[in-house]
């Protein structure tokens, strides 16, 4: 650690590096202009990065220059179980490829903390009308996992640094804005901002209290894992001026959809977001957070809004001690990350955004930032007077309406980290059965709270029995619906959706809603806050005008419509500030984060493989063709796709259905189909998840023709025979022929997930280049560290101005460079050549570095071994 600019930190006995100073040092003056993001990296700049090279960093921030890479040295590492547990599996295959090159594999350790939580693995099989749901599902979930945990469990005693809260806990992003972030970090008796990446995409959650958290790929994790440095350019920093406040009965969720969809037109992808203004100055630090976890939604990297009184205030809510709290304040205060600190900040753009204007919002179909008022349904075409009353015939004859909600789900951090949300849903149940409202009997409900506090407190509001006695029970502490594990439906309703070939639906309280996530059977999904997933729940159906409609009629006939069952703001508040308490927090992180583990010595180094697992498995990284020369020459396209290409179209996280490849596999490797789980829990081996693959039964691969027409599904065209297959059986083929392959692709190609296996599935495959109009960041980075090659078409070019149909061969010629322009050779069947001008989207050194070592593993595996003969 560096010792200039160290100072004592006043009213403690601790030091902080006075980056203000250091700043001004530089150029006088230029602190007071800093945006929240750039003081917070600059601090981590003069403590951490090479003296010598300090300044040089210094100026790419404070002169906004993009010009030089500087390096961030995140303080700790927060995975889920899914891209956590592979992130693992890596770093023991990596064990295992060090002890065969001769070296020690006992000192492969993650160098940072890293803390895994277990939440993504339950699926909802028994729904929230059961009262034994939590129970039930955790069991299943125990079972279906015991190859996964048994590797957890050796990870957390075989691995130094690493920390692991198993399931039935909670979600990770909630637990770390509600426990695991102190915002100010302590260690060896220097305060500092507390910075982290998370191998999800939500991982800005937390920026909510602000912290830099950013979500990044599990290859990019492990990178830092292992005490690299995360390299960057100085981001485009845009402040978001706040002003108003939201209309009476409009929820964060409201709010949240609203600014989706204004800061997608405003083109934030990549952005670093800082709210400010008297808006953001009044929202609770549950509604930021709200807002925070959606930046992938609208493409930002952080959404970050400033420390003031209502950060400590959530701090104390959330039972953090005392003495943490005031720590909080005083370097805030001191260092200059204090909101009123930043009122001088300047932004190379600011964008306006009103909350007053805010209506009551869904989002849907198929997008998180497609926003759709509820006042608009029937203009949109969703509510449909005539299907309603149609539908309505249809359940008096024992049968489902078309557009029936088969799930109605409230779930995800998103919403369950902000107990206004809750809290409304609650008292909308209460009046719901006060009034004899009920849930329609084909809709599978759950609740799933990221945070086992949540239910301390609708237990001491006295609401939970309201939400029980909807189907609102508590079916697990978890991601579950939001992450695609709704569990099966009943066989009576689903059999039924397919013989009447039904428009089924799902509205849920999560944060994505692409098509073909949510459920198999679910043709499309609408994102919505909490208490009106329970209204769609009573209604069953979206084609209703929830705004108008009568949900059911009284007893002396009269109809009952939302508003008649909608609580106000007031009784919101009034509960939430009686029934929130800082016990209940300290009651449930106390327990957890008080156990101690012996890292090191207890378990063999090696990971004892078992070959029979469809779960973990050795990777292969090291070997075969992996570790060879990619050619980049005579590259077929195993899909030509459009637009808005999602981790969901690469690698699906959902339930695996029997009739699919990777289903097929699990059989005969002996898997009953009641425990074939969902892909992502299969991540941990490659051969299950490889057959995951561009699985997504939505996909739309152009060259998937069958009589003139494109057909949707996980369809690929074998080249040069000209034979469309299952896409799997056209992966087998072309490796068999060690043929190299292409993908092209259209505009925000990886968009979604931060899921490394989208990535990987395709390396596995033989893709050597992926071709795209752009990629979304976290994406694009886990293409370099898998070894496949980011290629981006000039702008105002497309797959269709080069006519590419699938039929080509394709090479790429010229020194990779940092966003150097290279050549992509298109030769066609008609034997003509075309050369089409690329850029090369490997956007510094160590990421060319990275990609020309064939990717993460196999570079720290040849510097691993390199430091080891220097010694």
């Amino acid at each position: 650690m560096n010792t200039e600019f160290r100072t004592s930190l006043p009213g403690t006995a601790l030091d902080y590096f006075d980056a203000r100073a250091a700043v001004d040092a530089l150029q006088p003056g230029a602190w007071a202009t800093l945006p929240y993001t750039a003081r917070v990296h600059a601090e981590n700049i003069v403590r951490r990065a090479d003296p010598a090279r300090r300044d040089d960093y210094l100026r790419q921030l404070v002169e906004r220059r993009r010009d030089l890479d500087f390096p961030w040295f995140p303080v700790r590492v927060v995975c889920h179980d899914i891209l956590g547990q592979t992130a693992l599996v890596d770093l023991a295959g990596l064990r295992d490829a060090i002890a065969d090159m001769g070296g020690d594999p006992a000192q492969v350790n993650p160098v940072v903390p890293v803390q895994l939580i277990v939440d993504h693995s339950l699926a909802v099989e028994c729904g929230g009308y059961d009262p034994d749901a939590f129970a039930k599902n955790r069991a299943i979930e125990d079972r279906r996992n015991e190859d996964r945990f048994h590797f957890i469990d050796w990870t957390k005693q075989a691995f130094k640094n690493v920390d692991v809260i198993p399931p039935g806990n909670g979600i990770m992003h909630q637990i770390n804005l509600e426990k695991m972030s102190p915002v100010v970090y302590v260690q060896d008796g220097v305060a500092f901002p507390d910075t982290c990446v998370g191998t999800d995409s939500h991982t800005p959650h937390v920026d909510a209290l602000g912290v830099i958290a950013i979500g990044v790929g599990g290859l990019e994790a492990e990178n830092v894992m292992l005490g690299r440095a995360s390299w960057m350019r100085t981001p485009d920093i845009v402040g978001v001026e706040l002003q108003g406040r939201p209309a009476p009965g409009i929820t964060a969720t409201d709010v949240v959809l609203a600014l989706t969809e204004f800061l997608r037109k405003e083109k934030v992808v990549g952005a670093y977001l800082e709210f400010r203004g008297e808006g953001a100055a009044a929202l609770t630090i549950g509604d930021r957070a709200t807002i925070s976890n959606m930046a992938p939604e609208y493409g930002a990297t952080a959404a970050m809004f400033f420390i003031d009184d209502n950060t400590l205030d959530y701090l104390r809510l959330t039972g953090r001690s005392d003495e943490q709290v005031a720590l909080v304040e005083t370097y805030a205060k001191t260092a200059g990350l204090w909101a009123d600190d930043l009122k001088t900040a300047q932004y190379e753009r600011t964008l306006h955004f009103d909350l007053s204007t805010v209506v009551r919002n869904m989002a849907g179909p198929s997008n998180p930032h497609r926003r759709l008022p509820t006042s608009a349904l029937a203009e949109r075409g969703i509510a449909d007077e005539g299907k309603l009353q149609a539908g309505r015939a249809e359940e008096a004859q024992g049968l489902m309406p078309d557009g029936a909600v088969i799930i109605a789900a409230i779930t995800s951090c998103t919403n369950t980290s902000n107990p206004r949300n809750v809290i409304a849903a609650a008292l909308l149940a209460r009046n719901a059965n006060a009034k004899g409202l009920v849930r329609k009997p084909w809709v599978k409900s759950s609740l799933a709270p990221g945070s086992k506090a949540v239910q301390l407190y609708l237990e001491e509001s006295g609401l939970l029995p309201d939400l029980e006695k909807l189907g609102f029970g508590i079916v697990a502490f978890a991601c579950t619906t939001c992450n695609g594990m709704s569990g099966a439906l009943d066989p009576k309703i689903q059999q039924e959706i397919i013989d009447r070939d039904l428009y089924a639906t799902a509205v849920l309280s999560g944060n994505r809603n692409f098509d073909g996530r949510i459920h198999p059977y679910a043709k499309q999904a609408f994102l919505a806050s909490p208490p009106l997933v329970i209204a769609y729940a009573i209604a069953g159906t979206v084609r209703f005008d929830i705004e108008k409609d009568a949900l059911g009629f009284d007893a002396d006939g009269n109809p009952i419509t939302l508003k008649d069952i909608w609580p106000s703001d007031a009784e919101i508040d009034a509960v939430v500030k009686a029934s929130v308490k800082p016990d209940q927090f300290r009651k449930v992180y106390e327990p957890m984060f008080n156990v101690r583990v012996e890292h090191g010595g207890r378990v063999e180094p090696l990971y004892a493989w078992r070959p029979q697992s469809t779960y973990i498995r050795r990777p292969p990284y090291w070997e075969g063709a992996l570790a060879g020369e990619r050619t980049l020459h005579g590259m077929r396209p195993l899909a030509v796709l459009g637009d808005n290409i999602t981790t969901d179209h690469l690698s699906p996280s959902n339930a695996i259905l029997a009739s699919s490849a990777a289903g097929e596999y699990l059989a005969k490797m002996g898997l009953p189909e009641e425990d074939f789980n969902s892909y992502a829990t299969h991540r941990g081996d490659h051969l299950t998840a490889q057959r995951a693959t561009f699985a997504n039964p939505q996909l739309v691969n152009e060259m998937a023709v069958v009589d003139g027409e494109v057909k949707k599904g996980s369809l690929a065209r074998i080249e040069p025979d000209g034979q469309v297959v299952r896409m799997w059986e056209a992966i087998e083929t072309y490796m068999g022929r060690k043929q190299p392959l292409v993908i092209i692709a259209g505009a925000d190609y990886g968009q979604g997930s931060s899921r490394d296996w989208a990535a990987k599935g395709v390396r596995l495959a033989g893709v050597e280049a992926i071709v795209a109009e752009g990629f979304e960041r976290i994406h694009r980075t886990n293409l370099i560290g898998m070894g496949v090659l980011p290629l981006e078409f000039q702008p105002g070019q497309t797959r269709k101005t080069w006519g590419i149909d699938g039929t080509e061969t394709f090479d790429v010629v010229g020194e990779r460079r940092p966003r150097a322009t290279l050549t992509l050779v298109i030769h066609r069947a008609n034997g003509e050549t075309v050369q089409v001008p690329v850029t090369c989207r490997l956007d510094s050194d160590e990421e060319v570095s990275i990609y020309e070592a064939g990717g993460v593993l196999q570079r720290f595996a040849q510097d691993f071994l390199d430091a080891s003969k220097a010694a």
